[in-house]
Parts: structure tokens; sequence; C-alpha cells
């Protein structure tokens, strides 16, 4: 995963809404309604988080590794990492969410990494 925070995720912005994504990958293989309210598109490698509105959410994918400007931190060091840079990081629901990163993630569900818009924050917070 190449992150810049809040700002893009590999190729895709966060300025991106559901039908540039979905003219940037085609049909995804499921779309859903999640248990949060958000609207899923589901490509199986990615998933795609909108509000109702059709604003991005959160992205999330398998992140072996996660590239935040020059540093490449594999999953095994994120949690560390995180606490070691984040001092406004915090824990809900089993995530470890990072409001300086944009990122949130459970340590012991290897390898998969939500990237979130700054937006969200707030809502991460309210768990």
């Amino acid at each position: 995963m190449k992150l810049e925070p809040f700002v893009r995720v590999d190729e895709t912005p966060f300025s991106a809404s559901r039908d540039e994504v979905v003219s940037m990958r085609g049909v995804p293989a499921r779309t859903c309604r999640n248990g949060i309210g958000l609207n899923e598109l589901d490509y199986e490698s990615v998933v795609f988080r909108f509000q109702d509105c059709g604003r991005l959410e959160e992205i999330t994918m398998p992140a072996p590794v996660v590239h935040i400007g020059n540093v490449s931190v594999p999953f095994s060091a994120l949690s560390s990492f995180v606490r070691a840079n984040d001092p406004s990081a915090f824990e809900r629901a089993g995530f470890l969410v990072s409001p300086l990163f944009g990122l949130a993630f459970d340590p012991a569900e290897a390898f998969w990494v939500t990237a979130l818009a700054a937006h969200c924050l707030d809502s991460w917070r309210a768990i």
C-alpha cells in the first residue's frame, strides 16, 4: 500500500467518487451496505467504502508493507511504528487507529489495512 495520508492510496485519491472508482476499476465482484451504513465496492483485493452522498470514507486492502512517504513499514512492525510515531493513536473495536497516518488496522488480522479519509476520524473516535 502506497499511502499519502488523507490524500490517496496507491492511485486512488480520496476525492474519487463511486462512479470514478468503477470507471477506473470496472464492475466490483460484490457490492453491499455494511453494518455501519457505508456502501461497499468489493474488488476482492481492495474494498472501497462510501457514504450515501458518494463521499469516499475508507479504502481497505491487504498491505504486507505500508509505504508512507519515504518510509516502508512491514505489517509485522506497523503496530509498533504507529505507537512510536503517533501519540494521538487510539484503539477501537480491536483496531489500532492512527490519526497522524490516516489508517486503521487489526494487528491480529495479518495484512489488512484501512486507509481513512480525514472526515471519518470522528466516527472512529465515537465507536
